[in-house]
This record gives structure tokens, sequence and C-alpha cells, in this order.
């Protein structure tokens, strides 16, 4: 079996043709947005751009898609008013994924803002709940990422996400994406590798590796711990060559997607150099 690699995918002039630029650039799996990410509002999706996208994705080489929500939602908004908006989003949000067929939701648990820990998981929870309920015949799956931990941001420790997931009423809908620059900054040393395997049996023991279904791939600008979210080109930053290769080598997630979330430009030739360099980290096993 071999790694499901790919990156986040532009989706202008749209959101089929986000499946083309991802097949151009060899990718066997992808993200995107599925409405512009700095707006609240967007047009409801056409049904011939639905059946474009799909038909796109069927006759394609990807093997996986995942959705990321909007940064503008925040699922436990110290603002009434912010939250319901949110809440309404993150709504919307599924449904669009439900209607392209995209399996994964993924999104950020939200800042507190002061209302503390504990409250602001209570009330990330009841957001996931009513959302859920909303759409209690979906498919698709609300996947929760992890965290740096930056401001009054939560999630940034694998017992806030468990936590979270054991006040959701429908926990089959649960699932978790790991962003590797920001369990690093968060505290979690997959640097080296004899703490990257405590990392990943800690994240076994307290979440469960059977929820794990996607990496976001990304080296970290900033230090273990920093508790700062700022993404680098991989081996580039404090992770280095060293974190990826741990990954890239692990047999327990050689099945999970990954994704990357660098930076780049319009033609996107940083993240095939990205997974380029990735490709190279796996070690060769002679027979």
């Amino acid at each position: 079996m071999q790694h499901i690699l790919g990156a986040h995918t532009s989706i202008a002039g749209g959101i089929h043709y986000s499946v083309d630029r991802a097949q151009n650039n060899g990718f066997a799996a992808m993200q995107i947005f599925t409405k512009n990410n700095n707006q609240w509002n967007a047009e409801p999706l056409d049904e011939k751009i639905i059946a474009l996208f799909r038909q796109s994705w069927n006759s394609s080489g990807i093997k996986f898609i995942v959705a990321h929500d909007s940064y503008l939602i925040n699922l436990c908004a110290k603002d009434k008013q912010l939250l319901n908006k949110s809440r309404k989003a993150f709504i919307d949000e599924l449904e669009r994924c439900e209607q392209l067929g995209i399996p994964h939701l993924n999104f950020h648990p939200g800042a507190h803002v002061g209302q503390g820990e504990s409250v602001g998981i209570k009330i990330i929870a009841e957001s996931i709940n009513i959302a859920h309920e909303k759409t209690s015949n979906y498919k698709v799956k609300s996947m929760i990422e992890l965290t740096a931990g930056q401001g009054t941001t939560l999630g940034y420790n694998f017992e806030q996400i468990a936590s979270i997931i054991d006040l959701v009423d429908q926990k089959e809908r649960m699932t978790v994406c790991i962003d590797t620059a920001h369990i690093f900054a968060a505290g979690y040393n997959i640097r080296d590798l004899k703490e990257y395997k405590n990392v990943i049996k800690e994240f076994d023991s307290v979440i469960g590796l059977h929820r794990l279904k996607c990496l976001h791939m990304n080296d970290s600008k900033k230090a273990l711990g920093s508790r700062v979210d700022r993404h680098e080109h991989i081996g580039e930053g404090f992770i280095g060559l060293e974190g990826f290769a741990n990954i890239m080598n692990d047999t327990n997630l050689l099945s999970i997607p990954k994704i990357l979330e660098t930076p780049k430009g319009k033609e996107m030739k940083e993240d095939i150099e990205n997974l380029r360099i990735l490709q190279t980290l796996i070690k060769k096993v002679v027979k």
C-alpha cells in the first residue's frame, strides 16, 4: 500500500476545477473549501456544479477529499449572535459536503474568548450536537482538528479533543485530524523518534487511532511548545525532516491521507516539491 498524499487545492473558477488541478499535480488526496472561506454567506451549490464535481472526482485518481470549513466560524463564541451565526454556517458547510459527497468536514474547535476552557468545551459539543441533529440523516463526518492553542483556542491537547467527543451524542460522526505544525507548537515532540512514538501511543490511548482520518503535513515556523500557529515548508521549520520521516515510516499511519497546507503560489510548484521531499523520506525495506 502507498501513502495517500496531496495538498489543499484551489476552487477558483468553480469547485469542480479543483479535481483537475489535484489530478494534474499527481495528488491522490486533496482538501478544499466549498465556498469563500473568508465570507459568511455563499450562493447555494448549483446542481450542475455538483454533478460536474462528482463526475470529475469519479473519473479521477483522487482517493480522498476533505473539506475545510470557514475560518470565521467559532463554535464556542462568547457573543451569542456570533455563536448562532457560527452554528448556522457550520450546518451549511455540512450540507455542502453532503451534496458533493465529501465524507469529512474538517474544522477548528473554537476559541473560548475568556469563558474558560471547560465552558468552551461544553459549548463546542453543544454546537456539534445541534448541527448533527439538523443533519441527522447525513453521511458526512465532523472532523475536529488539533490546534496549536494560540490565544484562547481550544483543542491543543488530546484530552480536550476527547472531552469534546465524549459530550457529542452522535460519536460515530466524529473523526479527527492531526496537524503536525499545530501539535508540535502545542508541545508534542514529534521530531524525536522516541518521543514521537510516545505521542502516537498517547493519541491512541486518549482519542483512539480509529478516529484519525487525516494528517495535515506542515512544518512549523515556531518552536516546540510555542503555542503559535505558523506553517512552513517540509524540512524548513522546527519539526525538520526527522519529524516527517517518523510519520512517513510509521506503518500505523500508512493508510491515513496526508495533506499539505504549506505556503504556495498559483501553480502549486511548492506542493509538488514538498510531496517529493516526503516521498524521499520513506525508507526502502530490502526483503
